[in-house]
């Protein structure tokens, strides 16, 4: 291969990761095949296997540069560490999460739960990408869990609540919400059939996440 730039270097890359995220928002991952990506982006098989050996290379980076792309830590961090009242955070934080699915797109959403596809029907393969991820890199989910963990602990503590349910099982119940949201999210917008089009507003599912988060917390 002939000495290029960095910068050429990276560009090439770019394009290929564009080409596969346009491929992704049109099938499932676990149908794409690297013809697919080579075809959306028109350079010949020789030049795409200069850059990515194989598929997985190619979504492994496509995942880190959506998940850099659409990070939450630099907003979610804030808000629990500068918190004065723990109820109010909790619908904060459901907000925060309401204007990351808006931002994010139907698109970005559905590489999300193509992903989760992929992890059911071959996990090992999945577990393979994962595994080459970064923490800096992980998922909006994953900086979820990790913040919010600690902060409902903090919040119980602080407050004497007894909630109805242990702090970890809260913990699940919202992350099992967020891909119901996201899911119902995206359906609606793929979907476009007159009695859902512009009527699933994220923003009022989270505030109703938040709200029964909050009475769970308080017993």
């Amino acid at each position: 291969m002939p000495k290029v730039s960095p910068e050429y270097y990276e560009n090439k890359r770019k394009e290929i990761i564009d080409a596969a995220m346009r491929v992704c928002s049109r099938k499932p991952v676990t149908s794409v095949e690297m013809k697919d990506v080579i075809a959306e982006t028109g350079f010949s098989h020789g030049v795409i296997y200069r850059y990515y050996k194989d598929l997985d290379e190619v979504l492994h980076d496509l995942v880190i540069t959506v998940n850099r792309r659409y990070r939450i830590d630099d907003r979610l961090i804030p808000l629990l560490d500068q918190s004065e009242d723990w109820k109010q955070t909790v619908r904060d934080v459901c907000s925060l999460l309401a204007e990351h699915m808006t931002e994010a797109g139907t698109d970005v959403l559905k590489l999300s739960i193509y992903s989760d596809m992929l992890a059911m029907s071959d996990p090992e393969r999945a577990m393979a990408i994962a595994q080459k991820i970064g923490s800096d890199d992980q998922s909006p989910l994953l900086y979820l869990v990790s913040g919010m963990s600690g902060f409902l602990q903090k919040a119980t503590d602080a407050n004497e609540l007894k909630p109805a349910k242990p702090v970890d099982e809260i913990i699940q119940f919202m992350i099992a919400s967020y891909h119901g949201i996201q899911t119902g999210f995206v359906l609606s917008g793929c979907f476009g059939a007159e009695q859902v089009e512009g009527k699933y507003r994220p923003s009022a599912m989270f505030a109703c996440l938040a709200e029964s988060v909050i009475g769970m917390m308080e017993g």
